[in-house]
């Protein structure tokens, strides 16, 4: 069967990103030679590297032709120049979210690799199918540095495809019939048939084999520690199979397990089931922390697919007759959107690791080939006018001709049980805020609803679901409105925008404390650990007022300062935003260098003294959201005559000291915790109250109305304002 591809490109000329990085090099960087860059295409989105008028070269972004997402989950944006013998002249890093460069490994490292790519030939890579160089791994930066070499082979070739360089000629459609799963077949049959006609492929590594390939290698590091044992023990024996063929899914996962697949799969998804035994793992554990597995992914030309951990399910045994015990057994779903064939060959890539110091690893790659036997294909029917018709969504997308939804939209679909839960999280709050004199009328189910809903936000939304907001947020937005505005970017994680759709909405309602006060992760951490705090007697400190006063605009000024250095740079404005801890406590789970670690446990500490600490005095993005919560339409927090004059007592128990000498509430430090409602309504607590209830007490005594053990509680008076 003849390969197809599209000669059309990749990504929409009319959208490419190119343009927002090109100042940053020159052309000389990216082309020796090159005194100015040219227009962008029309049909291809790249850029001509000139050298008195002439094109000497051509200029990319990989991620403008290739996804790019990285440990981060956002995009690695490189710059790479080829020249027309299809040979790599230059490589620039320009832009990337990557935490690996902020947990000790130096910034210059990373660049250095990426720019180490110059003098790569394409034409050898397109003739190995991208493994014609070594790969160069920096140890702690194994996925950033796998994204980045995929990016800049993969889309080198089809930039040096498209344009045809170094003789590389553009691929057009297949001649010949397409050819498609067939669904009808569902025999069951044994691990000795699968294995026998392909349908399970193998690649056994023992240890003198691996021992052999980092010799030839040539790293003295990794040469001086071998792999330990006997020659002949296994180092990893490796099977993999299209799960998603009806007649092998069956066979190998059961019935039910199979069922299970399908009902997860999405159209134009597949599946791999990869199993293993032997000393070497290909999971590892890298995939606990950052959610993706490094030493995997799947290859087929110029498209290949790494696996996050939602794209992962265990197995618990294979059910074919005779096969053997193994000790990994995993589901990986290959996504729609990327352009793959099951009736073409494709790789599983094995990457294997050897420490040869502390920190430092070397690293090499196995390719176990698969190809799906034809007895489990079938040709797709063709029209009348001897048009093939039914083409599969992977065709359709490398052509450029599907009408897939837009990518936000599939993760929106992807993500629904998460959606769901936020959403209803959201709508417990709203409803609690509506009917709050009601919540608030018992203390201890007002108490333990907040613990509740505060471990809820800190550990589900904050730490399992990274839907942290930021001050970063605010500045983007306001970027992107003096720029080329799109909903698109902002859609991309819908819990994120789920939040900040609902903190729009509570600032015109509450402020912003609905955010501040119960949807914060790091607020939650705070207010969580100073509960803790006060369990073991760590005396909490009261500011006094007129310094607490003074310190409150500390937050604004941090807020404006980096909102107008984002009108100069929003990347600089990213770098000052480490001011946030947010990322440091919650997205990274305190994984990073300890300069970040120390300055987010100072601010916890100094929370166990006074609660809330960086909420009052520091957090820019409270502030931002203070500024236009300004325009709130209602009051909700109820109040007496006699709160601050004579009565202190909720002033006293604010935990943020948000409430005035004199008795007002200061909407812009109110984080709506809602304890000044609870004491509002106590008949203990509220000398209001108490009085009210010992009037009536005496009334009901004096009446006989009433039995002298009532402990009725009281009205509360009607408030003022």
């Amino acid at each position: 069967m003849t390969l197809a591809i599209a000669a059309t490109p990749v990504a929409n000329a009319a959208d490419a990103e190119i343009g927002r990085f090109l100042e940053k090099v020159s052309p000389a960087d990216m082309v020796p030679g090159a005194d100015s860059f040219g227009a962008l295409r029309d049909d291809v989105p790249v850029v001509p590297a000139l050298k008195g008028g002439d094109t000497v070269g051509w200029v990319f972004l990989t991620s403008d032709f290739v996804s790019t997402t990285g440990y981060s989950g956002k995009p690695i944006h490189t710059l790479v120049g080829v020249d027309p013998d299809a040979v790599v002249t230059g490589v620039r890093l320009v832009k990337h979210s990557e935490p690996i460069v902020l947990i000790g490994i130096p910034e210059a490292k990373v660049r250095a690799v990426t720019e180490g790519y110059a003098g790569l030939d394409l034409k050898a890579e397109a003739a190995s199918g991208g493994s014609a160089h070594e790969l160069d791994i920096i140890s702690g930066a194994t996925v950033t540095i796998m994204v980045i070499d995929d990016s800049i082979v993969r889309a080198g070739l089809k930039v040096a495809r498209l344009l045809g360089l170094g003789g590389l000629a553009p691929q057009v459609a297949a001649a010949g019939p397409k050819k498609e799963i067939d669904t009808g077949r569902q025999d069951i049959l044994d691990w000795m048939t699968l294995t026998g006609d392909g349908s399970v492929r193998r690649m056994s590594l023992d240890v003198v084999q691996v021992n052999d390939a980092f010799a030839v290698q040539g790293d003295p590091r990794a040469i001086a520690r071998p792999e330990k044992g006997p020659d002949t023990d296994t180092f990893i024996d490796l099977y993999v199979a299209l799960a998603d063929v009806p007649a092998i899914g069956l066979s190998l996962l059961g019935e039910a397990e199979y069922a299970n697949l399908k009902k997860r799969l999405k159209d134009g998804e597949h599946a791999l089931l990869v199993m293993a035994r032997g000393r070497y793992s290909f999971k590892g554990s890298g995939y606990v922390r950052g959610g993706i597995f490094d030493r995997i992914q799947m290859i087929q030309d110029d498209v290949s697919a790494r696996f996050f951990d939602k794209q992962h399910a265990r197995v618990g045994e294979i059910a074919a007759d005779g096969a053997p015990a193994f000790v990994e057994m995993d589901l990986f779903v290959i996504p729609a959107d990327i352009g793959f064939d099951p009736a073409r060959d494709f790789r599983l890539q094995l990457l294997v690791q050897r420490a040869v110091g502390p920190i430092d690893k070397v690293f090499l790659t196995f390719d176990l080939g698969y190809r799906l036997p034809d007895s489990y294909l079938k040709e797709v029917p063709v029209s009348t006018s001897g048009q093939q018709t039914d083409l599969p969504a992977a065709s359709a997308s490398l052509t450029g001709e599907a009408d897939t939804a837009p990518l936000w939209q599939r993760i929106w679909k992807d993500r629904q049980a998460d959606i769901a839960i936020l959403a209803a999280a959201i709508v417990v709050l709203t409803l609690v805020f509506f009917f709050q004199m009601q919540v608030t009328r018992h203390e201890r189910f007002t108490f333990w609803f907040r613990i509740g809903f505060l471990t809820f936000t800190l550990v589900w939304l904050g730490w399992i679901e990274n839907a942290q907001l930021s001050v970063v947020n605010v500045m983007a937005f306001f970027s992107s409105l003096t720029g080329q505005f799109s909903w698109d970017a902002f859609l991309m994680d819908p819990l994120v925008f789920l939040l900040w759709f609902s903190v729009a909405a509570a600032l015109l309602f509450w402020g912003r404390g609905a955010y501040c006060g119960w949807l914060c992760p790091f607020g939650a951490l705070q207010e969580l650990t100073n509960r803790l705090a006060k369990l073991v007697r760590i005396p909490q400190i009261e500011m006094p007022w007129a310094l607490h006063e003074r310190l409150w605009p500390l937050k604004y000024m941090i807020f404006l300062g980096l909102f107008g250095l984002s009108l100069y740079s929003l990347d600089g404005a990213e770098q000052y935003a480490e001011i946030e801890p947010f990322k440091t406590a919650i997205i990274l789970k305190f994984q990073r260098a300890w300069p970040f670690v120390l300055f987010a446990v100072a601010l916890l500490a100094a929370g166990l003294f006074i609660e809330r600490f960086y909420c009052r005095y520091l957090c820019p993005l409270g502030a931002a959201l203070a500024i236009p919560a300004r325009l709130r339409m209602f009051d909700w927090l109820k109040r007496y005559r006699d709160c601050g004059n004579p009565c202190h007592r909720c002033a006293k128990e604010c935990m943020v000291q948000a409430i005035h000498p004199e008795g007002n509430i200061n909407p812009n430090e109110c984080l709506n915790c809602l304890h000044c409602q609870v004491l509002y309504q106590h008949d203990q607590k509220c000398p209001v109250c108490i009085k009210k209830l010992a009037k009536r007490r005496r009334f009901e005594k004096q009446t006989g109305l009433g039995k002298p053990e009532a402990t009725a509680k009281t009205a509360a008076p009607e408030p003022v304002g």
